[in-house]
């Protein structure tokens, strides 16, 4: 198995991040490899899949680019850089900042990370070329454009809220609960070991460099590293947080309670914390706070202490009202 020492240096700097760049290049592997892990994916994979092998078949040097870069065996490293968290108080980096350091890339190292992703085998005659980072990065910013950003503002509330879950794990039960699960393979071995794989690679000791953990919503996961002062665990956001955040409300029910107060009962399948309905809901937290309160004394949800945090979560007669119960 793959496994990193985390010191603990490392751990008390390592925080999570959302990437817009990762949550497009996601997308490009669910659109490559042409499989879904769930009929949610399933259904956004069929109604974008045509459209994007048109642009390849428009794009052949990218397609073939993009072909060599996402082996099954490995990513090339260029095109999956780790994050750069923003400094406090900053905005963090965006999609075209992102993208920016990808088109960097040295020639020379992005034809070493291709050759590396084929297994070390030699680089068809096509991408004897200088510009395989452009041509990769064109593809990103394509799926970015026409399947990522008109979606973006509930991706991006989904993984602000499993950043929020994730971080209240970390409070409850420390790094072991936070990151057992979080994709397969991965799981803390304790003695600030972290597993990242089920692989027959050797361990890796982390020094002092930062610890990045980055969700994205499409079910797609890697590691990421920019040796010596980053590395990354990119990982698929919760399957229960995407699905409920991905179900319309239905019209009746927003009529008899209202559409905004419809949505966060819909959202409490699972307990969630009013900071999780927040990110979920696009709501603001008094509009949120004042739902909560009417669900509660209709008896549709309850709420219970777990750590410094209180879930909510809804009752037998919450489910019958959100659908659940027939």
């Amino acid at each position: 198995m793959g496994w990193w020492q985390v010191g603990a240096d490392t751990l008390a700097d390592s925080r999570f991040v959302v990437s817009p760049l990762a949550e497009a290049v996601a997308g490009l592997l669910v659109l490559e490899r042409a499989t879904a892990a769930h009929p949610g994916e399933r259904a956004w994979l069929e109604s974008r899949l045509p459209a994007y092998r048109r642009w390849k078949a428009g794009h052949p040097v990218s397609a073939l680019v993009i072909g060599a870069a996402l082996a099954p065996r490995w990513i090339a490293d260029f095109l999956v850089p780790a994050p750069v968290p923003a400094p406090p108080g900053q905005a963090p980096p965006s999609f075209a900042d992102e993208l920016a350091r990808v088109r960097a890339t040295p020639p020379g190292r992005a034809r070493a990370d291709l050759a590396e992703a084929a297994g070390r085998g030699p680089l068809p005659a096509a991408l004897d070329r200088d510009d395989l980072a452009e041509r990769a990065a064109d593809a990103v910013e394509w799926v970015w454009t026409h399947t990522v950003l008109p979606d973006w503002p509930r991706r991006r509330r989904l993984l602000e809220a499993d950043v929020v879950a994730r971080s209240a794990q970390l409070g409850r039960g420390g790094w072991a609960e936070a990151v057992n699960g979080m994709r397969p393979g991965v799981r803390w071995l304790g003695g600030s070991r972290l597993q990242i794989n089920t692989h027959d690679h050797p361990p890796r000791e982390l020094g002092v460099a930062q610890l990045l953990f980055v969700p994205v919503t499409p079910y797609q996961s890697w590691v990421c590293w920019d040796i010596p002062r980053r590395y990354g665990l990119v990982y698929p956001c919760s399957g229960a947080l995407t699905e409920a955040g991905s179900r319309p409300v239905p019209a009746a029910l927003g009529a008899l309670i209202g559409p905004a107060r419809a949505a966060v009962l819909l959202l409490l399948a699972s307990p969630l914390s009013t900071t999780q309905l927040v990110a979920l809901t696009g709501q603001g937290l008094g509009s949120v706070g004042r739902h909560l309160r009417v669900l509660l004394d209709a008896g549709l949800v309850r709420r219970r202490r777990a750590g410094r945090s209180v879930l909510y979560f809804r009752t037998e007669a919450g489910d019958v009202l959100a659908g659940c119960g027939d």
